[in-house]
């Protein structure tokens, strides 16, 4: 008779108890990335970079392409001027920001494009196996024969300079790389439990792979092509500077770069601020990405 009091508490303790909803994977991975200060403040300043890029038109800024030969080489915090002029009396401040669309986009859309295909390729290797992995794997070594840097040069010498050359040279210099990834984690994952019962339970390959697969391969294939927009920003500011990216009078960092070398001895501050965006950036990315894959390792 003692007991029954006792269980009736524990009963009803339990049916008054709030109910728990499990924390999901990405929800564990966004609350972990929150606490990293180093990500978040690199998603900060890139933040502000891209907004500062999309609504230059807005920020009542000087014309980037109007110089004057009276005010040119002007020193950082002249008046009227924080950032100085270039060599031919342009605002440095409304070049370096409207000069981001472009760097941006050329350092940024060839990773998109390089993970779409990348991702397709790899996952298709390796779920496939044999004789087509065998296919795309070995047409996919060719281009590791090559240096990053050489491969993106010949392809660009060989197409032309422009935007549009700048990004598919790009683009083929990442695929082969984010191919052998894609195929390397899908190849771990492709005789487990989970997909062996949709295999047995009638699901054809093409469903497999787009919904069984993809979501177990594409946090570690997203990880891997965010370290490379850093690689992506530095290859196309390299093209650019080399004169195989975008053509003057356009702004971008590493035209810039290449256009103000020659002043690097009157006014090197000036001269170097397209450099420092470039690394600013370039870093930026480097380290949020080292923190999404810090926060994407569950076994930590």
């Amino acid at each position: 008779m003692s007991e029954l009091p006792l269980h009736a508490t524990a009963d009803a303790a339990l049916q008054a108890a709030p109910a728990t909803k499990a924390r999901g994977y990405w929800a564990t991975v966004g609350r972990r990335i929150m606490r990293d200060k180093v990500s978040m403040a690199c998603a900060l300043v890139l933040l502000l970079i891209f907004l500062s890029a999309v609504l230059a038109p807005w920020l009542g800024l000087e014309d980037p392409y109007k110089g004057s030969m009276i005010r040119r080489l002007r020193h950082i915090g002249t008046a009227g001027y924080p950032l100085g002029t270039d060599e031919l009396g342009r605002d440095m401040l409304a070049r370096l920001i409207y000069g981001g669309r472009l760097s941006l986009v050329i350092g940024i859309l060839p990773v998109i494009l390089a993970f779409c295909i990348g991702t397709s390729l790899g996952i298709i290797a390796g779920y496939a196996g044999g004789k087509l992995n065998t296919a795309i794997m070995r047409t996919v070594d060719v281009f590791y024969a090559f240096p990053s840097v050489l491969l993106a040069i010949a392809i660009s010498g060989a197409l032309g300079a422009g935007i549009l050359n700048s990004i598919v040279s790009l683009t083929v210099v990442f695929v082969p790389q984010i191919t052998r990834v894609a195929e390397s984690v899908t190849t771990g994952v492709r005789n487990m439990d989970f997909v062996e019962a949709a295999r047995a339970s009638g699901a054809g390959p093409f469903t497999i792979m787009r919904v069984h697969i993809l979501g177990n391969v594409l946090g570690a294939i997203f990880v891997y092509a965010t370290s490379l927009i850093s690689v992506s920003m530095i290859l196309a500011a390299g093209l650019s500077f080399l004169g195989l990216g975008t053509k003057p009078p356009e702004p971008e960092w590493g035209l810039m770069l290449n256009t103000l070398r020659t002043a690097i001895y009157v006014n090197p501050w000036v001269a170097a601020l397209p450099g420092a965006m470039i690394f600013a950036v370039s870093i930026c990315f480097n380290l949020l990405s080292d923190g999404l894959r810090s926060a994407m390792d569950i076994r930590n």
